[in-house]
Order: C-alpha cells, then structure tokens, then sequence
C-alpha cells in the first residue's frame, strides 16, 4: 500500500485544528489533512454533550476574533450553539473537505533522511507530511478513576465525556464522582430529574454567581447588521477577563486583597443559598481561588439543599455491583454511576500521541526527564517541522481563543518567512527555547501558584513534578505581540 503524501498533517477537528487549518490556507497552503478519532468536528463540543452543557465564560469572548458569531442566545452560550458555530466555521473558511473522521492518530516519526514526518493511523496505514501539527486540545483523554470494583459495577456508568442520552434518569439512585467544572453544570440538572443524588467530593470549587442573561432576537440583528456593536461588547468582556487574570492569577503578592473579595463574594453566594452551616464548611475550598479554575453557577449551591440529593466527602474505599463503599464502612445502594471525573491532563494528554524527533527523542520522555517546557508554547528543539497547540506555556488568558489567537499569529510569521525563503524545514534552537522556559520559569514566581496558597486544590494546572506548567503565565496582549514579533532566528530555518 502506497503511503499518501500531504504538505500538512493537522491532528484534531477542534477550535485549534480548525484554525490551524485557516490561518495555513490563508498563507496558500492546501494539501493539508485534518485527522480526528470522533466522527465530527467540534472536538470538546463535540464529545461532550451533557445536560447543562454551556461555555463558561462570555460567548462574545469564546470565538475566533476574525468571525464573530451575532446569534448566540445567551451570554454563556448552550453546548450546541458552540457545535453550530464550529460548523459554521468549518464551511465558511472550507476547511470540512480537508477533514477525515474516525481516523486515530498512533504515533509520528520524523524521517531524517526524507525529511518528512511518517504519521501512523491505527488502521495501520501511514501518512506523510512536510509538516505536523498537533491540535488534540488539553482536555481530550478522558478519566476513568482506579477505584478498586468499579468494573464490576452492575448499573449503568456513564462519564461525562460519552453521555448516553438514551439513558433515563428519571426517578434514578445516581451517584456522581467528581465536584469539577462539569459537575457545577450538571449537578443541577440531574437533580431536577432524579430519585436520589448522591455527590462524591474530594475537593471543593469555588463557586460565583453568575451574570448570564438572554440576548433578544432583536440585539442578534443589531450585531449582524453593526459588527462594531458586537466587537464593542467583546472588548468589555475581553477586558473583564483580562483584569480577573492580570490581578487573580498573574500578579498575586499585588492583588492578594482583591483575591479575598473575590472568595469573600463565592462565600456570600454559598450562604445565600445554603444555610445549612456544617453543608456550607463542606462545600468551602482551603486553597486561593485562581488554584484551580474556578465556575460560575446560581443554582449549583442550591442544588445541595434539596432533599435528593446529599454531599459525600469522606473517601471511596470501593465500588460494589450494585451501590458506593466509602472508607467508614457505609454504602450507598445505587443503579446510575456518573463519572464527572475530568481528563488525564499530563499522564495521557502531553502528548495525546507518541511523537518521535530527530536522533529518536521521544517528546513525552523527554519533558518528563528534562522538565515540561515548549518554545512560546508551540515549538520543541529536536522537533523539525512540528507545532504543537497543546503544550506547555501554551494557554493563556481564560478563553482558549485567546490561546488559538497568538498561536495563529505566531504560524504566520514563521510559515510566510518558510515560504520568503523557499525553505522546507524550521526548528526552534536550544538557545530561543531555553531563553523562554527561563523567563516563564520568573514569571511564574509572582503567580498564585506559587505565591498563594494551592496545597490541597488538586489542580490540573499542575503538572506530576508540581510545576504550574500549563499557563502562559503572560497577558493576553503579550503572548499576542510576541506570536506576530518573535525573533525569526530563534527558527533555524533551512
């Protein structure tokens, strides 16, 4: 079987494959191949379709700079409103016909001698390309938790990221592991509909209010017709976000007073709605709000007050077939196991794929020996023609659009110096990455990660050395000014 040949190899039909894919073509690319396991694209608004299933910041704020959306219902758009916007993306940029679906990605091999990466499918065939870029997102690798019995479960288990919607919920003994983002969402819808919920926590989240309202047909025509209108709330939102992340998250030791009026607003909001005092200490983190992210619910609090459903927070000693063992010998009789348990962040997800460079460094053992690091968030030494969006340093800002805005920026300004010099081949040098992992490595002093108070938040910001590797601990504007700016010597460009 012959090997097809491709320009470009993108891994993942998500947000970050999707723009990959635009800001290429835009350059004039188009041999390129866009590879996703799933049968569609969206990525994470794809595969995840629970109940309650919404963005959790501002919509206007959660899309590509370049195509506003004017019909977003809500301010905090539902999860297939985000499925119908990448779709739309996908036809009006025409990166659909580049996408193949159902096709996994095993591994890549950079062939020194054609100087082309040589990408396996699980299928066994192989795919080769002058460049790869890795867009499998930082939340893909589902979570199963290594509680003894759990496979022997009789009932239904149902995790978050495979939602059976075929399933009925109504009048259910449910218990639900996890208390994450995807919880706050969905605790409360369970609630409404089933007998019994009983909530497993191992670490509280802070909680906010959350100001989400309706957007009118009418505002939906007024922003179709003056884009500035639209562009002009995005740049509150923007600016919102920016200050919470600037003060919270990137300046800490400044700002510590205003991190405390921030948990001190979470702590209102949780004794408005639970006046229950010994449910409330249950539910209060012991960590700093920005740890790890935080959400944003009305009615999560509220939901531990009907009499359905019941917070667990001693430890699960074991699963049985058909109920919950904590450690002090109870057990809850149960039919439904839902499994809020997140992703495996950095054991399974950096990389998502084996990815082998030149002289056979193999990328995961390599951050794992030589610390988690990556040139600007996108770039590894020893990794000729490779981009990968989701890496160390690579996230920035709270929305993974600002993310995708730099990252595109940054392809840019080094795919149009490739073409200015007909070159075929870019790697980033020692020196540029080392630079860079030095002065993230600063920045990361003054974060709240380091100087605030995380021990017990369980954040997967975290990597398994407990390096806050994850963020790009910059603003937003800066990580945008260096992706279009950055040295083009830092590429050894040949």
């Amino acid at each position: 079987m012959s090997t097809e040949q491709f320009e470009v190899v993108i891994v993942g039909a998500g947000f970050g494959g999707m723009g990959a894919a635009i800001e290429l073509k835009k350059l004039g690319y188009d041999d390129i191949v866009v590879l996703d396991r799933e049968d569609d694209l969206g990525g994470t608004w794809h595969v995840n379709r629970y109940p309650g299933l919404a963005v959790d910041i501002p919509s206007t704020t959660y899309s590509y700079w370049f195509e506003p959306n004017p019909n977003w219902s809500r301010l905090f758009a539902t999860g297939s409103e985000l499925k119908g916007y990448a779709e739309h993306v996908a036809d009006k940029y025409d990166v659909r016909r580049h996408m193949r679906f159902n096709t996994t990605v095993q591994s890549a091999r950079w062939d020194e001698e054609a100087q082309r990466w040589q990408v396996s499918l699980s299928d066994g065939t192989t795919l080769s390309a002058r460049y790869l870029i890795t867009a499998t997102g930082f939340l893909s690798q589902p979570h199963t938790p290594d509680i003894p019995g759990i496979a022997g479960f009789d009932g239904k288990v149902v995790h978050t990221t495979a939602w059976d919607d075929s399933h009925d919920f109504h009048g259910r003994r449910v218990g639900m592991i996890g208390t994450g983002a995807t919880a706050v969402q969905l605790i409360p819808e369970l609630a409404k509909t089933v007998g019994a919920l009983t909530v497993y926590q191992r670490t509280p989240i802070w909680v906010a209010p959350k100001l989400d309202f309706g957007i009118s047909p009418a505002v939906q025509r007024l922003f179709a017709r003056m884009p500035l209108a639209q562009r002009g709330l995005r740049y509150v939102t923007d600016g919102l976000l920016g200050f919470m992340t600037f003060v919270g998250i990137l300046n800490f030791p400044y700002f510590r007073r205003l991190s405390i009026g921030a948990m001190d607003l979470c702590k209102i909001h949780r004794f408005i709605s639970i006046r229950d005092k010994e449910l409330r200490a249950k539910l209060t983190p012991s960590y700093d709000i920005g740890c790890k992210r935080p959400s944003w619910s009305n009615d999560y609090y509220r939901s531990f007050t009907k009499p359905n459903v019941h917070l667990e927070t001693v430890g699960i000693e074991r699963v049985d077939p058909d109920g919950i063992v904590t450690t002090d010998g109870r057990k809850t009789e149960i039919d439904t196991l839902v499994l809020a348990t997140g992703f495996d962040m950095w054991e399974a997800n950096f990389p998502a794929i084996e990815i082998v460079g030149r002289n056979g460094r193999n990328l995961g053992k390599w951050w794992r020996e030589n610390r988690f690091q990556a040139y600007q968030g996108v770039s590894v030494p020893a990794f000729p023609n490779f981009l990968s969006l989701a890496s160390p340093y690579a996230f920035c800002g709270l929305s993974f659009f600002n993310t995708m805005e730099y990252q595109m920026r940054h392809m840019g300004r080094l795919f149009g110096e490739v073409q200015r010099r007909n070159a075929t081949t870019f790697e980033v040098t020692e020196a540029a990455n080392t630079r860079f992992l030095d002065d993230m490595t600063k920045r990361l002093d003054r974060t709240v990660f380091y100087a605030g108070q995380c021990a017990g938040s369980r954040s997967y910001y975290f990597n398994p050395s407990g390096e806050a590797t994850l963020l790009r601990p910059t603003t937003v504007r800066n990580a945008v000014r260096e992706g279009a700016r950055f040295p083009l010597d830092d590429y050894e460009i040949a």
